[in-house]
């Protein structure tokens, strides 16, 4: 009787998400500019209601109750996780939470007006709100749950994960990274010397790049009945898992920006096409965390589409949709060229695989030091110079735009989330490497485009498990092992230095 109380929570709860989901996606890719004040309004209103609702104080007693009642094991796990929903979201006020949106939805709306011209000191006032409000968060979090305030927002991203867990691995791959980039760096060069990197044959019209991207998708399994593709200024994938919401943006000097993209965050696609209907009104039917959703995205985008064996294939799709001329005079060799070339960056979304981590640990060990306070919001600009000059030999001092504000995830209030993405390239490598030694055959499938059939495998181990485990349980169950920075490393190696 409580259980069945709960399931009709979560139906209503469901609900609640459609909708805020639905208006967020809309916020980024279609509404107009005079639309915000309204929007933020709405936003702000319905997650109140969502929290009123999802941290009522019968909830508790319907928790105590439902624990004596005869469940089977996916209901009992659905009990667990209910808990574990209903203790984070009871953490804090419909008060807090109203303050704490409307901060958030403003200074994104805001940072989407500055950014263009790196107005940091505009800026900063609204990002100040968001910050106090983030270290409020924290507090109250962690007094609930007891753990370190970073912990305990890293708990709302990937469950399970701790600082003590993840910071020496991070520190392995930083310590391998600075020794590698050279040493690939100067590999590249050697094979450019004796082949210079091909100029793309542009112009790319943006309708032909779409078309090249549905059909990748479709032949990676996305399912277009419950999902589509659109333009926003920053790719990402939103909507809910019956109606999923990618989005891309394109340039015409190039194609593979976006179709990067696109394969990129088809992969957050599928993980949610994939997860058990059944279970969709309850947290339990979940994706199990940002790492492990990362992981399904660099799964599709770093371990599939940027090997040879991808390209041997993809290569006729490109010039079937594109034009002969896209990639007239160009070979397999041509391409990889530029797949796996290697550069330092400022910009975090164009990095490559090997780059890549280290824009992540620069962000992971300023939002420590911003939670507790040692970092003070008006000195990121300067922290943020100091550790790109250390890490990546670059400067951003006086460069706001490609600096601190290039990511809406800051101005949106997510902090705790950076970490997932460089989680979820070691958790893809270390998928790849579970799968490939189940799967010998693997890379041949990939190489005659037989793509569906890999999703059988995270299926089963991933996708149909959505949130019965801990993100590093998941893992564990999955590959065999814990968190290793071993086969990223290797990949790294195998892939660049070979």
């Amino acid at each position: 009787m409580s259980f069945a109380r709960l399931e009709d929570l979560g139906r209503k709860l469901e609900a609640l998400e459609h909708a805020q989901s639905i208006l967020s996606v809309d916020e980024a890719v279609q509404m107009p500019v005079g639309g915000g004040e309204k929007r933020a309004e709405a936003m702000a209103m319905l997650a109140g209601l969502y929290h009123d609702l999802a941290a009522a104080p019968e909830i508790s007693d319907w928790l105590d109750a439902a624990e004596g009642e005869a469940l089977d094991a996916t209901h009992q796990a659905g009990l667990r996780e209910f808990r574990r929903a209903y203790t984070n979201l009871t953490c804090l006020s419909s008060d807090f939470v109203r303050k704490q949106v409307a901060a958030k939805v403003r200074c994104e709306q805001l940072w989407r007006e500055l950014r263009p011209k790196g107005d940091w000191h505009a800026f900063l006032p609204a990002f100040e709100g968001v910050v106090a409000t983030m270290r409020e968060e924290a507090e109250l979090r962690a007094k609930v749950l007891k753990l370190d305030p970073y912990d305990a927002l890293m708990e709302q991203y990937d469950p399970g994960n701790r600082v003590g867990d993840i910071a020496p691995v991070f520190a392995e791959l930083k310590s391998f990274l600075k020794g590698f980039i050279p040493e690939a760096m100067a590999r590249q060069q050697e094979k450019l010397a004796r082949r210079p990197l091909k100029s793309f044959n542009a112009p790319f019209p943006v309708e032909r790049q779409k078309a090249l991207g549905h059909a990748m998708m479709e032949a990676l399994g996305f399912d277009f009945a419950h999902g589509r593709l659109d333009i926003s200024h920053h790719p990402f994938c939103g909507g809910v898992p019956s109606d999923v919401r990618m989005t891309t943006r394109y340039v015409t000097a190039e194609f593979l920006s976006a179709l990067m993209g696109i394969l990129h965050e088809t992969g957050h696609g599928l993980y949610e096409q994939g997860l058990p209907a059944a279970w969709s009104h309850l947290p339990l039917g979940k994706a199990r965390g940002m790492a492990m959703h990362e992981s399904q995205s660099l799964f599709v985008e770093m371990q599939i589409a940027r090997s040879a064996e991808f390209w041997e294939w993809a290569m006729p799709i490109v010039r079937q949709h594109l034009g002969d001329q896209a990639v007239a005079g160009w070979d397999l060799e041509d391409m990889l060229a530029h797949v796996h070339h290697i550069e330092r960056g400022l910009i975090r979304v164009d990095a490559d695989e090997a780059t890549y981590p280290l824009h992540v640990i620069l962000r992971f060990e300023m939002e420590q030091d911003l939670v507790s306070g040692k970092l003070a919001t008006k000195d990121i600009p300067e922290v943020w110079d100091a550790k790109m000059r250390e890490y990546l030999g670059l400067a951003t001092i006086d460069n706001a735009k490609d600096g601190p504000m290039q990511d809406v995830h800051w101005p949106s209030g997510a902090f705790g989330y950076f970490p997932s993405y460089t989680l979820g390239a070691l958790v893809a490598a270390q998928l790849w490497a579970a799968l490939e030694k189940e799967h010998p055959a693997v890379r041949e499938d990939v190489r005659n485009g037989r793509l569906v059939g890999l999703n059988d495998w995270r299926r089963k181990h991933i996708w149909s498990q959505a949130s019965r485990w801990s993100t590093p349980e998941l893992l564990e169950r999955a590959t065999g092992e814990k968190l290793k920075a071993d086969y990223f490393i290797g990949h790294l190696r195998r892939r660049y230095l070979a």
